[in-house]
């Protein structure tokens, strides 16, 4: 071979190995690319589930919802509540001929709270009052948009972002409310198809990997803390529940707001001065106890332990049961649908 041809062999040979190294290089980086993409997939996995559902998709076939006339008595309307075994219910007003706002449990706080003297002063704004009259100031402001047809990504932004716990489903045409979307409904419609997508890598870590929850200033009471003490608790911080802790900060009940619901039930909303365990043993419902996890769990199981529980919140403990914080509904929401919590984005409430 003379040396003109062996230089062009060494070069086609030159040529060739840059060239399989160039395919190897760009095969490893097409490989990476969709390793990457395949990996951004699944961690929005409930991301684009919520997206491509609609609020409609929730409605049930049949269901209970309590409509109340603004010109209807205040205390009327939270024995209907009660009566009918419901949290909430829209405010229609009938000069408007539209629905104006929502009444929760929330506004039946707030107003004990605000009224309430003393247990030989009748609390003249609850017994007497209409909505209307006092509707502006104290009641939930709701805007009633037409979330039937919005995604449930829409839904879960809005309850999130404006902090509320309830979303009135609307249909566009009518102009009538269908449904209430709440955390734990949306939670457990996700739950129902959750087996039949892909498992994102974080659902095996744990509370204090992703940093979900509340862990700082937690709101508990004592059991001999005094009722109107607690309401105001709701009222100033915002939470829903208050765990009850002993000497040594360890749970050993719950009070929530749900349970207040209750003092209009036994009609003894007129003396606040009991304390939280007198309270509570006007429990209309069966109590098995508080639900409790801790930081090392996953965040799989306080998923299923929630769902299956129908609770609103598990209350974090140690290994002596004393409170460390509280993972609620709206943080499980937050972290799976808004902010992608294995990129540790989820910075607590």
């Amino acid at each position: 071979m003379t040396s003109r041809a062996k230089r062009i062999h060494s070069l086609v040979v030159k040529t060739f190995f840059f060239f399989v190294l160039f395919l190897k290089h760009w095969q490893a980086s097409v490989f990476i690319r969709g390793f990457l993409i395949s990996l951004d997939r699944d961690r929005n996995v409930y991301t684009r589930f919520m997206k491509s559902h609609r609020c409609y998709d929730l409605v049930p076939t049949s269901s209970k919802l309590v409509v109340f006339d603004t010109s209807l008595q205040v205390k009327k309307a939270f024995f209907a509540l009660v009566s009918n075994g419901v949290r909430a219910a829209p405010l229609w007003d009938s000069n408007k001929q539209c629905f104006v706002g929502m009444l929760t449990i929330t506004d039946f706080i707030n107003i004990l709270h605000r009224y309430y003297k003393s247990p030989l002063v009748q609390i003249y704004e609850l017994e007497e009052h209409k909505i209307e009259t006092w509707r502006g100031e104290n009641l939930s402001t709701i805007n009633f948009l037409p979330f039937l047809c919005r995604s449930l990504y829409d839904a879960v932004s809005s309850l999130l972002k404006n902090k509320i716990h309830r979303l009135p489903v609307v249909d566009p045409l009518t102009g009538n409310t269908l449904y209430i979307l709440t955390h734990k409904r949306i939670l457990k419609f996700l739950k129902l198809f959750i087996s039949e997508m892909p498992k994102p890598s974080f659902l095996s870590q744990t509370l204090e990997e992703l940093n979900i929850g509340t862990f700082r200033s937690i709101a508990v009471v004592h059991a001999d803390t005094p009722l109107y003490t607690a309401l105001g608790i709701f009222v100033e911080q915002r939470v829903s529940a208050l765990p009850v802790v002993d000497d040594k900060g360890r749970v050993v009940d719950i009070y929530s707001k749900f349970d207040v619901i209750n003092l209009a039930a036994e009609k003894t909303y007129n003396n606040l001065d009991v304390t939280v365990t007198k309270a509570l043993q006007h429990r209309s419902q069966y109590f098995e106890g508080v639900l409790t996890c801790n930081r090392h769990e996953t965040l799989e199981a306080i998923i299923n332990r929630l769902v299956e529980a129908e609770v609103h919140r598990l209350v974090v403990v140690d290994e002596h049961d004393v409170v460390k914080g509280i993972v609620s509904l709206s943080d499980i929401l937050q972290a799976l649908v808004l902010t992608g919590a294995e990129e540790g984005k989820y910075s607590p409430s």
